[in-house]
């Protein structure tokens, strides 16, 4: 059976927002790659009763926990204080380290206050990681529960100095535990166009098929305007056998849903779009009104977009997709409007291709549209076309919908324009 390694955060600021778990996400991510499992992560203030309660609980399924933070200097770092309760022991003053922690303090020219001692504390029979980026060294510390050796590992909450210590030890001493060497690889597919419900329903027989126990698992996601992933996970022997079972089951699952598909792993509808462009050899611009830019920062936010996209024109008022885009008179929610600013800013920032973009955010209804609608034209060489949809009527949520719906409708046009 394979080893497992749960995470626990340490941190009231995590409960209270103040700072997101990123730490715990890492090292999720990590521990996968490593071929360890991972299945439960959990954040806990800075109590240490609580804090041993959680790390009780933890370890009676797993076979490891690393916690992160709570190894700091001040009175309410409590992680040592809660490993010692669990293992039973008396902590004691690591007198090599005491003088590490001086002699850092003294290189900096800096007086050392009492108080960083408590970063020299160590659980008797606690192993140390020691600290090459900050003051408080890291603790491997083997506990026995229900007559069987699991261990504690313990970092600092600082990034930095929590991946150091992972990849230098943890990682290490977790892989020589198992006795097995395994990889897991996941894919993921992102998709637009139907909603997690309906993707579920379109995969019914495909997910049959995974649950057996040696096929992925599949999950969905879904990630607002990145689109709604669906994601494959392997574990297998070597990351060749792991990619290779990841392939088999990306075409089955394509079979089901490939004109969803706009891209894998860390494609995003924007590089995808800018990428058709470059292939074919066209340009693009963009006219925003409803998403007041947003499209424009989504596509220069990729790196090298500037030989694909000529530029954008805000056109949040009136009068200025009149004046700029030569948009008539009437309603600025509408189908004609959406055709006259995607031809507007393909004229006017001499592109080969104008999307545009104008629709209703709220909180009110205009030009007798209720809120969520959205019109979008896409005007190029030999074709010319407007959608009408309607979104959420959150405010945000349309606003980013919108952007990369409309992306989304130019991405399937062209990919069935040739490429040069």
């Amino acid at each position: 059976m394979a080893l497992r390694c749960d995470v626990l955060a340490v941190g009231t600021e995590l409960l209270l927002g103040q700072i997101i778990d990123s730490n715990s996400a890492w090292i999720g991510g990590e521990l996968a790659a490593g071929g360890i499992d991972s299945l439960v992560q959990v954040k806990v203030g800075d109590n240490v009763g609580r804090i041993e309660v959680q790390l009780r609980r933890l370890l009676d399924d797993a076979d490891a926990v690393i916690m992160c933070g709570g190894l700091g200097p001040t009175h309410d770092d409590l992680t040592r204080d809660a490993i010692a309760a669990v293992m039973g022991v008396e902590l004691v003053e690591d007198e090599a380290i005491g003088d590490l922690i001086r002699e850092m303090f003294e290189a900096r020219g800096r007086p050392m206050p009492e108080s960083n001692l408590r970063q020299a504390q160590v659980p008797v029979g606690a192993s140390i990681i020691p600290q090459t980026r900050g003051t408080a060294p890291g603790l491997i510390c083997p506990v026995i529960v229900g007559g069987v050796e699991k261990v504690m590992y313990a970092v600092p909450g600082v990034p930095n100095e929590m991946k150091d210590m992972f990849e230098r030890a943890i990682l290490p001493d977790l892989r020589q535990r198992s006795g097995e060497e395994s990889v897991i690889v996941s894919r993921v597919l992102r998709t637009w166009g139907d909603s997690e419900s309906g993707l579920n329903e379109r995969l019914n027989d495909v997910i049959e098929q995974l649950e057996g126990p040696d096929t992925p698992t599949l999950a969905f996601l879904a990630s607002g305007w990145e689109g709604l992933k669906v994601r494959l996970t392997a574990k297998a022997e070597t990351l060749e056998a792991g990619e290779q079972q990841l392939s088999y089951w990306e075409g089955v699952v394509r079979a089901e849903i490939d004109n969803l598909v706009f891209g894998v792993d860390d494609d995003t509808m924007e590089s995808v779009v800018l990428d058709l462009c470059r292939q074919r050899g066209l340009t693009l611009a963009v006219a925003e009104s409803v998403t007041g830019g947003l499209v424009g920062a989504r596509l220069t936010g990729v790196a090298g977009s500037s030989d694909v996209f000529r530029g954008s024109i805000v056109s949040y008022a009136s009068d200025v997709k009149q004046q700029l885009l030569g948009v008539g008179d009437g309603p600025v929610v509408s189908e004609v409007a959406a055709r006259q600013m995607a031809a507007g800013v393909r004229d006017k920032l001499g592109a080969d291709i104008g999307l545009s973009l104008t629709g209703v955010a709220g909180p009110d209804e205009q030009d007798g549209q209720p809120v969520g609608t959205l019109y979008f034209g896409m005007v190029g060489p030999g074709f010319e076309e407007v959608r009408h949809v309607r979104l959420p009527a959150l405010r945000e949520q349309m606003r980013q919908f919108s952007v990369i719906t409309a992306l989304g409708f130019l991405r399937g046009h062209l990919d069935e324009l040739p490429i040069k």
